[in-house]
């Protein structure tokens, strides 16, 4: 009897299970069928949309500068060692200077002579010729009279032809003296040969100095620019030749930090768009950067474009060849109208569209869209804030199907990466 019990206790409650699941079953399609299914829906948010292009690269600081002579000399004096910190202009190789200082001191005396021999134009050649041209007008002209009453002699018979000849002989010789005059006073004029002479000479003489002065600054081989003394090949005493590495610096500029964006991404690039930077090796500390070179040239290979950032204040632990990446700032709105990306449809077509939810139905909205990344969207139009929309992948949803919506918050980070 207690098998018998037990086996119909059983059969009851298989009966009775099933008759409920069943009964769920029908009320869950009643509802689906009355009030529509159930499908999460996004809503739209209004806020700050900031729109970003991220890459990875390395970094590049200012190349070595290889130091070197340009003269042949002996070296006196080495006052830096390697691995210093040197400043702009800080004397590092001194090589004797006896010849050169020598050879200055020559030029800078030829250059006085040349200047010497200029002033006497002003002060004594010149008032000269000008005294001797007066000599040679007053001379001429007691010739040129003399010449005429010895005509009028002639001609009255009272002399002879002979001492005409005389006469114009001398009048042609008065005559050639004021040429000769004229051309002195010209030629010591400042537009006068000889005074043009005397002024290349002076320039001349100037020229030999400084290269004699240039020559003299070569035996002194100063820092280009801050930096630091890598290595260094030099002792006192030394004979050194142009063309010989001594030194080896590294300057202290800007770093930059090259990287290659994928060519999709070109249109939203601009110079001076500013970015954030960190180190593989040091994460979680940011530095600043910005664009400062877009090459104009795609690398067909790679389908990619070099870009360069400026680092205006590197961290101290950043160092050459470094790998970095670098998140650019290419578009913000502060007040945008944005949407999750998962519910745009044909978002690629000249006419992206949405399904949104109104009065419980499914409804087709083609929307125009802005500012578009990998997380939201801007809506530009066709939605307004309060609108719910369904996702674009799933449950499938058709136009004019009833839908009870679910709302999913979007991320309230307002980032939008490329």
């Amino acid at each position: 009897m207690l098998q018998v019990a037990s086996a119909r206790k059983k059969r009851v409650l298989i009966f009775a299970f099933t008759f409920f699941s069943l009964l769920a079953g029908v009320g869950y399609f009643a509802g689906a069928i009355l009030f529509g299914e159930k499908v999460k829906v996004f809503q739209l948010q209004r806020g700050e949309l900031i729109q970003t292009v991220v890459a990875s690269g390395h970094i590049e600081t200012p190349a070595r500068v290889d130091i070197a002579t340009q003269v042949t000399g002996r070296v006196i004096a080495v006052p830096v060692k390697e691995g210093q910190k040197v400043k702009i202009d800080q004397l590092l190789i001194e090589l004797d200077a006896a010849d050169e200082k020598a050879t200055l001191e020559q030029t800078s005396a030829a250059v006085r002579q040349a200047e010497v021999k200029l002033k006497q134009f002003h002060e004594q050649i010149e008032p000269i010729a000008q005294q001797s041209l007066r000599q040679a007008q007053a001379n001429l002209s007691n010739v040129q009279k003399q010449y005429e009453r010895t005509r009028d002699l002639v001609a009255q018979n009272f002399v002879g032809k002979a001492q005409l000849d005389d006469a114009r002989r001398n009048l042609d010789v008065a005559r050639s003296q004021l040429d000769s005059a004229l051309l002195q006073l010209k030629s010591a004029t400042p537009s006068g040969s000889e005074y043009l002479l005397a002024s290349a000479a002076l320039e001349q003489a100037h020229a030999n100095y400084r290269a004699a002065e240039a020559r003299l600054g070569h035996t002194k081989i100063t820092a280009i620019s801050d930096g630091v003394l890598i290595s260094r090949d030099v002792e006192r005493g030394d004979i050194v030749q142009p063309g010989k590495i001594l030194m080896v610096m590294s300057p202290i500029g800007l770093s930059q930090c090259l990287v290659q964006i994928d060519e999709k991404n070109l249109r939203f690039l601009q110079l001076g768009q500013t970015a954030q930077a960190m180190a593989d090796a040091y994460p979680g500390q940011k530095f600043s950067a910005q664009v400062a070179f877009i090459n104009p040239g795609v690398n067909a290979q790679r389908g990619s474009v070099d870009v360069k950032l400026n680092i205006p204040n590197p961290p101290p632990f950043l160092q050459q060849d470094m790998t970095v990446s670098i998140e650019i700032e290419v578009a913000r709105r502060k007040q945008a109208l944005s949407l999750n990306v998962e519910a745009i449809r044909d978002a690629a077509s000249s006419t992206p569209w949405v399904m949104l939810v109104e009065n419980d139905r499914a409804v087709k909205r083609t929307v125009k869209l802005g500012m578009f990344g990998d997380k939201n969207v801007e809506i530009l139009s066709g939605l307004k804030e309060s609108d719910l929309v369904l996702p674009a992948t799933g449950q499938v949803i058709n136009e004019g199907d009833k839908v009870r919506p679910i709302v999913v918050k979007m991320s309230r980070s307002g980032v939008a990466r490329r």
